[in-house]
């Protein structure tokens, strides 16, 4: 990119992810913004912007770890630290998008991933972009346009270059619900497709809480109520048939992987033990090598340390969240730099160009 058109652009980050923060503004041919992002002895955040941003298209790097909560907060309050400032739009880029997993309703609890959402845009975030969100329809809850770019170029080019016979292979999902992403890089990869099924532990969803607690009966209704309170409330039980309880069946493998490789494919590792129990279970079905591939590596508390000990031969991340100490403590796990899909992104946004060269032969089900 030539001067003209990048003078007016300002990268900044936090302290989630500063070197992913570096690579992109190298490939930009840009310097990082003067941003400093600090912590008081009281744990408030503080923010101090050196260089001037009125008028300028700021693009926030901030991306979701560990310590999610403090990298919200730096990016809410640099947000609102630029919109203040007069800054003409700011994009947040967030490769990997915190509390994402929460975006469905669980029991008595709440949709954290659209109060997010409502926080980024009241801050004065003009745009998103984000990389493979857990459920695409998170986009829904942004009132702002949001970018989600897709990794599985990389990770398939990834498994042509460097899986040795890669078309002994065979696509694997972890559980059902994988099985659309899976099936995706199959039929790219024209390879054949084998899906888990079954549990190997009670499931969150299944734990009994208070919803499911049986209605009142006569004698449970307290003396004091009126009667027609008493009646009514008894004759409701009356007919409601019982809701059947889930019995989940052993792991099975649908598919055969018997002297293939093994491909499991997700968007994020984090709680590594489904991964573990699915891997034995494909070196028992005759499996000969085991590869794990994801775009978000979280692996937090000891999931490297179980991964090492793990039959699976190697796991395949990309740096959209840093995970170098995790790579001291586990040798198996690679890393695939996607800096310059972000970088190309900015560009186009900022050039006003079309976003779709990013997408193409990306279909809904990536």
């Amino acid at each position: 990119m030539d001067n003209t058109s990048t003078s007016d652009i300002v990268i900044i980050n936090g302290n989630s992810h500063p070197d992913l923060a570096n690579m992109v503004a190298e490939r930009m041919g840009l310097k990082n913004g003067g941003c400093s992002v600090f912590h008081k002895s009281n744990r408030e955040t503080i923010v101090e912007i050196s260089d001037s941003v009125r008028g300028k298209d700021i693009y926030i790097i901030q991306t979701g770890t560990k310590d999610a909560n403090n990298n919200i907060m730096e990016l809410l309050i640099m947000a609102y630290a630029c919109k203040t400032s007069s800054a003409r739009s700011i994009v947040g880029v967030i490769p990997y998008l915190p509390y994402s997993k929460q975006c469905k309703m669980r029991k008595r609890g709440c949709i954290v991933s659209k109060l997010l959402a409502k926080m980024m845009c009241t801050s004065g975030l003009t745009h998103i972009i984000t990389m493979d969100l857990h459920q695409k329809e998170i986009q829904g809850f942004f009132d702002i346009p949001v970018d989600n770019l897709r990794a599985s170029p990389f990770l398939l080019q990834y498994i042509q270059e460097s899986i040795p016979d890669y078309r002994n292979s065979v696509i694997v999902a972890r559980n059902p619900g994988v099985a659309k992403k899976a099936n995706s890089y199959a039929e790219r990869l024209r390879l054949g497709l084998a899906v888990i099924h079954g549990e190997q532990k009670e499931a969150e969803s299944d734990e009994v809480d208070g919803r499911y607690s049986p209605p009142p009966t006569r004698n449970s209704t307290p003396q004091h109520a009126p009667s027609s309170s008493r009646t009514r409330t008894t004759s409701v039980s009356v007919g409601v048939p019982e809701h059947p309880v889930k019995v989940k069946p052993p792991l099975t493998i649908v598919g055969d992987v018997n002297g293939r490789i093994a491909i499991m494919v997700d968007d994020l590792i984090d709680d590594v033990m489904s991964f573990v129990a699915a891997a034995e279970m494909l070196k028992e079905n005759g499996a000969c090598k085991i590869y794990v591939l994801a775009t978000h590596g979280l692996l937090s508390s000891d999931a490297p340390r179980l991964l090492e000990e793990s039959v699976i031969d190697e796991i395949v991340v990309t740096n959209t969240i840093p995970h170098e100490i995790q790579k001291l403590q586990c040798h198996k796990i690679k890393t695939i730099d996607i800096s310059i899909l972000i970088a190309e992104a900015i560009r186009r946004i900022h050039n006003k160009e079309s976003m779709s060269y990013l997408f193409r032969n990306v279909t809904l089900e990536d």
